[in-house]
């Protein structure tokens, strides 16, 4: 059975791939939307590996 957190971040996977397919097919919104999905695979990675972490944590 997934965690919470695992959850949390295959939904900001599947966000990111919405993101993603809305550039695909929106030339003009492409360049922000790719960013967009960027960003939210980049929270997903930091969910499933620090779940527990703090944003602007020195490390």
């Amino acid at each position: 059975m997934p965690t919470h957190a695992q959850l949390a971040a295959q939904l900001l996977r599947d966000a990111a791939k919405f993101f993603e397919t809305i550039g695909e097919q929106n030339e003009p919104l492409k360049d922000q939307m790719h960013e967009n999905g960027r960003v939210y695979r980049q929270l997903a990675d930091l969910v499933e590996n620090d779940p527990h972490g703090v944003v602007g944590e020195d490390e």
